[in-house]
Parts: structure tokens; C-alpha cells; sequence
């Protein structure tokens, strides 16, 4: 099963960054790989945020739809996903925010299950790659969002 992770310290405000990764409808704007996305719940309920999503994603003729559940925890700054539907036998991949000074320090985990074996093993040799352009992608993002904020 394809495992990676990524930290990264970007300059901008915790709250400014959550709300970045969670503008899911965005993603196609700045993420490699990224298609479309589409929002089919967004439900802010006591102490949690949670949207139901569809991506699509790929590379060259690869391309599929999965829908997600990703649960924002307020009290603990901490994003967690799960697929629901789709390619994925296994879906997994957590956010975790934490504010120093003036930069905030993200930590990405992920780790899925494609059902097609073959694909299985091309990610597997080249997933630390991809996660680290899609890490670029947001802190590129939030430097052209954020800057001199």
C-alpha cells in the first residue's frame, strides 16, 4: 500500500491555512493532478466541519473520480480523510497544523490502496514525488494568498 508523508513550514497564519485545504473546490486551480473537485455536503456541526467531496485526479490517460470524507476537528487542528466511493480500496491522509510565530508547520500523512494492482505498484515507486509537487502546490498557494498578510 502506497505510504507517504511531508512537513512543511509556510508562511501564513494557521486559520488562513485550514481554510486553504478545505476550499476542496479549488483544488483544480493549483494542484497537480487535480481535474475537479465537487462539494456535495459541507455541514459545520459543534466542534467539527464535514464535507463529502469528489475529486479527480490522475496523470495522462489515468484519470478517476473518488469521493471523500473529510472531517476537520477545530478543537485539534487536525484534518482527517477517508475515501467513501471510487478507485480506492483504502484511503487515509491526515492534516496537522501547527502555528510558530509567524509561519505555520503542516504534516501530511497518506496512505491508500488503488483496486488495480498494477497502478498500485507505479504509485508505490513514485508516490513521495507526486506528494511533494501537491505539497509545493499549497505552500505556493498560500505564499500568492497570504503574502504581506
Amino acid at each position: 500500500m502506497p505510504k507517504a508523508s511531508v512537513k512543511r513550514l509556510i508562511k501564513c497564519k494557521k486559520e488562513d491555512l485550514i481554510n486553504l485545504v478545505l476550499d476542496i473546490e479549488k483544488y483544480p486551480d493549483f494542484v497537480p493532478f487535480c481535474y475537479a473537485a465537487k462539494i456535495h455536503e459541507n455541514i459545520d456541526e459543534k466542534g467539527f466541519i464535514k464535507i463529502i467531496a469528489d475529486l479527480t485526479i490522475g496523470k495522462g490517460p489515468f484519470k478517476d473520480t473518488y469521493k471523500s470524507n473529510v472531517r476537520y476537528d477545530k478543537k485539534n487542528d487536525l484534518i482527517f480523510v477517508t475515501n467513501i466511493d471510487g478507485p480506492l480500496n483504502h484511503l487515509e491522509n491526515t492534516w496537522f497544523f501547527e502555528q510558530q510565530h509567524q509561519n505555520t508547520e503542516i504534516f501530511f500523512d497518506i496512505n491508500f490502496e488503488i483496486e488495480n494492482k498494477f497502478l498500485n505498484i507505479i504509485m508505490e515507486k513514485s508516490f513521495q514525488f507526486a506528494l511533494n509537487k501537491i505539497a509545493d502546490s499549497f505552500q505556493n498557494r498560500a505564499n500568492d494568498l497570504f503574502k504581506g498578510k
